[in-house]
């Protein structure tokens, strides 16, 4: 039995089909929220309408692959498929479903044949240029079947150095949002991450970037000292002594093996897993962490995707990275539902969480070529609502300064990690309008929500004709808004007529809220009949 928003997400890829899109969707879905489940439903629901149909499912590890063929087991016990993986010692070729592995199948594109529907696990490492494992061989599947269609799924939909996995040339043209990273912790799906300021911070320094990123070894040599090691390790014990499943992000395979030295140089049972662990030992230390035998882990570039240990509860990111995908991909590791606690403590040494900020508003990397065809960072004139540049002065539209920013903190204040500290309102109403930005002359929806008389009046900007990641955002939360309110859009109906419809639905209940300065955030809605 699929979750509501995993139905939800079926519903949305079938409509974006339905409406006579061309290109290629991604879902958009947290860590945690069950795509596996998704895929099997996907693929049982398509076989079962349409028998004749071929669906190819690729990732890039076999964690992953044996996941979702596991999951598919699970929703349909007799379903045709089989799985190709040299890593699982697998080559099942010829069956209806196939799970696959992109070393594995890259160069197999004529044995693999005709196939109708691709879908792609953990997109967004897929090239964005024409070239690489993914993009050569679904050139070749293109050339057996012209009519392929792909379908992606990650959490996080933007490559460093790029931006989003949408942004030209892409192999992607639209993102669907279904569900968000509030709802699921809200609906008890997910556990909730909590940080604490440590007192000594990892310097990067002197340490150069390539391709928008710390080089590695670089980062290593700097990071990796024995005075870095120990302070670390003696603060993690300071202040994680309660917890009992740790997880190290390293920057480096010397690095990872270097602090489990020290953490067992502590009195704390380690191990490390790196790339050159060989498969069946990192069976065994895997096995030994899920079980309790080994309190810490560390790890290097090896644990941040398709691992699933959810009884984590401590991640200590000893990793500067410049990439906002990594730094959500590590964060996640911590939350799953577990038996002992009801969240994940994070110790950032690293400063990511400060450089990326909480993880349920993480922002696309710029274009490396400062291309982007999305909307620049912007910010509302508290005079008439404009937006406008996050760089103005002053509103283009009516001549209202804006204040002085005040300076940025240096760190994070406890628990900033979620960006989830925020004010409820109970709400007596709400009132929807078109705005029209006075100085560019797009269109997007305003809503304001009502609340008692001593409430402020919270007004939430929705760019809904935007470009970009704005624009898509944008969409999926008044579609969102709209189907929980009870109201149901036409095709080619104008904002005023979405404004009209939303004033006849039913408005939340109570709203959560953030303050962004003399603005407002909104986080979450609630209705009762939700």
């Amino acid at each position: 039995m699929l979750r509501d928003y995993q139905a939800r997400s079926i519903d949305q890829l079938l409509q974006w089909f339905s409406d006579g899109n061309e290109g290629n969707p991604c879902l958009v879905l947290p860590t945690g929220s069950g795509k596996s489940h998704i895929v099997a439903a996907l693929c049982k629901d398509a076989l079962q309408k349409w028998p004749e149909t071929r669906v190819l499912m690729l990732t890039h590890v076999k964690e992953l692959i044996s996941q979702n063929a596991e999951k598919m087991r699970q929703h349909w016990p007799n379903a045709p498929m089989g799985i190709y993986s040299a890593g699982l010692g697998l080559k099942q070729l010829g069956e209806p479903i196939t799970f696959a592995g992109i070393q594995s199948i890259r160069t197999k594109a004529e044995e693999v044949g005709f196939i109708d529907l691709c879908i792609i696990d953990e997109c967004h490492l897929v090239s964005h240029k024409n070239e690489g494992g993914y993009r050569t061989f679904l050139a070749g599947l293109k050339k057996i079947n012209p009519n392929l269609r792909v379908i992606g799924l990650t959490a996080t939909p933007y490559r460093l150095g790029h931006g989003l996995i949408t942004d030209a040339p892409a192999l992607f043209h639209d993102l669907l949002q279904p569900v968000g990273i509030e709802e699921l912790i809200s609906k008890g799906h997910l556990s909730i991450l909590r940080s604490k300021i440590t007192k000594y911070t990892l310097d990067t320094a002197g340490v150069h970037k390539r391709g928008g990123e710390f080089i590695e070894s670089e980062l290593q040599a700097k990071v990796n000292t024995s005075d870095n090691n120990y302070r670390v390790v003696d603060e993690v014990i300071e202040l994680a002594e309660d917890c009992k499943s740790w997880l190290f992000f390293c920057t480096g395979v010397a690095h990872a093996q270097d602090v489990a030295k020290v953490l067992s140089a502590r009195g704390i049972t380690s191990a490390c897993i790196t790339g050159e662990t060989p498969k069946t030992e990192r069976q065994r230390i895997l096995d030994d962490f899920k079980a309790g035998k080994i309190r810490a882990l560390t790890n290097a570039n090896v644990l941040t995707t398709g691992f699933d240990a959810p009884n984590i509860d401590l991640i200590v990111m000893l990793r500067p990275t410049m990439s906002p995908s990594l730094y959500v991909q590590m964060a996640g590791r911590g939350m799953r539902i577990k038996d002992h606690t009801d969240h994940c403590l994070v110790l950032d040494f690293a400063g990511v969480v400060q450089m990326h900020g909480p993880i349920t508003n993480v922002q696309p990397p710029s274009r490396k070529d400062g291309e982007g065809d999305g909307d620049a960072p912007t910010k509302a004139c508290e005079n008439c609502h404009e937006l406008v540049h996050i760089s103005a002065k002053e509103c283009p539209a009516c001549g209202e300064p804006f204040p002085v920013p005040e300076p940025v903190q240096l760190k994070l204040r406890n628990d900033d990690i979620m960006g989830l500290d925020a004010e409820e309102m109970d709400l007596t109403g709400w009132n929807w309008r078109k705005h029209v930005s006075r100085a560019s002359g797009k269109e997007m929806l305003a809503v304001s929500y009502y609340g008692g008389l001593s409430d402020p009046s919270v007004v939430e900007y929705l760019p809904v004709t935007h470009d970009g990641y704005a624009g898509q955002r944008a969409i999926t939360n008044v579609v969102n808004i709209a189907r929980k309110a009870g109201i149901q859009f036409e095709p080619g109906d104008s904002l005023d007529d979405w404004a009209d419809s939303l004033n006849l639905g039913e408005p939340p209940t109570y709203i959560t809220f953030r303050r962004d300065g003399k603005y407002y955030r909104v986080i979450k809605r609630e209705w009762e009949h939700a």
